[in-house]
């Protein structure tokens, strides 16, 4: 009804002014007050809000008189709220109460030494997140051995599930990468080793290189993308929806419930994985040899048993249980970071799939040191 609408009036007061109110100050007729409360000019003179013909007020509109006479403090203005019921003051003041205060951010003026400090922060919390990751690990490995040594006890379901996902489900991907790689080893030795007629030679750098570095290497690379970044992003998913809290709470560890049966699952099918693309790269590179080299299949078998000696597979092979190890561990450790919001999530994904390639290539170059100081 027309009579009820709220009404706003500023009437001068020699230096001061007053502010009338009338009619129902109510959600569903606050949008026709927005231009004139905003109207109202702080100045700095003292304003008197005058709420006796007001009927109704409700917390939208006291949320309104509160932001207004906050505005003219703000300003400078003396402001009183006077004429209005007890009631209707109280519930102004309660709302006003209620809202709450932005408090501008102190920004520290910038000086020669801020990095100093910025760089000393990122030391302590670089130190605190590896003393952090090693008891993660360690928690895992004293996990891993309670398991096989109470296998009646180990979920064999999510293992399963896992190995699944880890493995065959990843199987496509790791042969089309083999192939390729064996591909191009094939064209790029085809083309160097023609310019010295030691094309026969092409056997050897494939079979070597795909065998002892590439095949495992470019595995775990692929397998540190695909599955550690699901572990991270399922694992902090839960921990976002504080399932994980939730197991605590129900006596139940999460490393043995959640992070043993990934990485298990990893330890078990990366190294199968890693034969795979062994196998597919050595196609590869063969096909390549064939049809560059008129290397025939033959040939290239008879060339790779008679020149490849088994310790190269087995060099390649040592290592995938340390990589696997590794990158299952940074997944999960980086899904247990996540600080209960989606974009921590996403950031702590990225994370450990950054930091899981790194770590497998920091400790492929170790092996590497390492068995060239044994001569293998």
């Amino acid at each position: 009804m027309t009579d009820g609408l709220p009404k706003l009036q500023v009437v001068p007061e020699g230096d001061a002014r007053r502010v009338e109110l009338s009619g129902a100050l109510v959600t569903e007729h606050l949008a026709a007050l927005e231009i004139p409360f905003a109207q109202v000019d702080p100045n700095g003179s003292p304003v008197r809000i005058d709420l006796s013909a007001l009927s109704v007020i409700d917390t939208g509109g006291a949320w309104m008189v509160a932001q207004l006479r906050a505005r003219l403090l703000e300003a400078g203005s003396a402001v009183d709220i006077v004429g209005g019921a007890a009631d209707h003051i109280a519930l102004i003041d309660t709302v006003a109460a209620a809202t709450p205060q932005e408090e501008p951010e102190d920004v520290e003026a910038a000086h020669r030494w801020t990095w100093v400090e910025a760089l000393g922060e990122s030391v302590v919390s670089g130190y605190q997140s590896v003393l952090s990751f090693i008891s993660f690990l360690g928690q895992t490995i004293a996990g891993i051995v309670g398991e096989l040594a109470r296998p009646h006890k180990l979920r064999w379901a999510s293992l399963v599930t896992h190995m699944q996902d880890v493995g065959l489900s990843a199987v496509p991907i790791v042969a089309l990468m083999g192939f390729l790689i064996g591909v191009v080893l094939g064209f790029q030795g085809a083309s160097q080793l023609q310019q010295f007629g030691a094309e026969v030679f092409v056997v050897e750098l494939i079979s070597i290189s795909v065998l002892r570095e590439l095949g495992i290497l470019l595995t775990a690379i692929i397998v540190a993308g695909r599955s550690g970044s699901a572990f991270t992003a399922s694992v902090g998913s839960m921990k976002v929806q504080q399932e994980v809290d939730a197991m605590q709470t129900l006596g139940l560890d999460p490393i043995r419930v959640l992070v043993v049966p990934r990485v298990l699952a990893l330890l078990i099918m990366l190294p199968l994985l890693g034969f795979v693309a062994n196998l597919f790269g050595l196609f590869g590179g063969a096909l390549m040899s064939w049809f560059s080299l008129d290397v025939s299949p033959g040939m290239f078998i008879t060339r790779l048993h008679d020149t490849t000696d088994v310790k190269h597979l087995l060099v390649g092979m040592i290592k995938a249980p340390f990589f696997a190890l590794m990158i299952g561990v940074v997944a999960c450790w980086q899904a247990f970071q996540v600080q209960g919001s989606s974009t921590s999530v996403g950031r702590r994904t990225t994370q450990s799939v950054v930091q899981g390639i790194f770590l497998v290539i920091a400790i492929d170059a170790l092996f590497s040191i390492f068995f060239a100081q044994l001569g293998v």
